[in-house]
């Protein structure tokens, strides 16, 4: 290896120390796995369902637009990246409208202006967020205070015929 391709891999950093098991610190809570499948969407808008998965310092939420559904143009403080698993929609990047696609990212930071929207198809993509989003924390402890109710709870999504 030359001196110059021996320099590109150090800058890069090494899989020992990306790997390390060595733990500079106590772990702030258990781990845990989700399935995804068993989250309960719920619709802030007609055809647009969310299902969060929340950690301490980041969130992700798993996104459904319906045909015709819309997120329309906001802003907020966290920081969001956007990305397309299937179908596809027109996304709005303060101005800059593109058509995402598998596989597309949109990078969000902090109060740019940005809304998306389904055509004739749908459209499956995952948000994440850092630090994680406030008005999906409102909607997460809600959907965890109907499950505590119970599925017989008069407003349960859940409730049994």
């Amino acid at each position: 290896m030359s001196e110059v391709d021996g320099a590109a891999a150090e800058s890069l950093g090494d899989a020992g120390s990306h790997f390390t098991t060595e733990a500079l610190g106590e772990p702030t809570a258990p781990g845990r796995y989700v399935n995804v499948d068993s989250i309960t969407p719920v619709e802030f808008l007609p055809g647009l369902g969310f299902r969060p998965v929340q950690g301490e310092k980041a969130m992700t939420n798993f996104v459904t637009f319906e045909p015709g559904a819309e997120a329309p143009r906001h802003v907020h403080e966290e920081e969001q990246i956007v990305i397309v698993l299937e179908g596809e929609l027109v996304f709005d990047l303060d101005g800059d409208v593109r058509t995402l696609r598998k596989g597309d990212v949109a990078v969000i930071p902090s109060w740019v202006p940005h809304g998306a929207w389904t055509t004739d198809s749908h459209c499956l993509e995952v948000d994440v967020f850092s630090p994680p989003r406030q008005s999906l924390l409102k909607l997460a402890a809600a959907q965890e205070d109907v499950a505590a109710a119970g599925p017989e709870a008069p407003d349960s999504p859940v409730r049994e015929a």
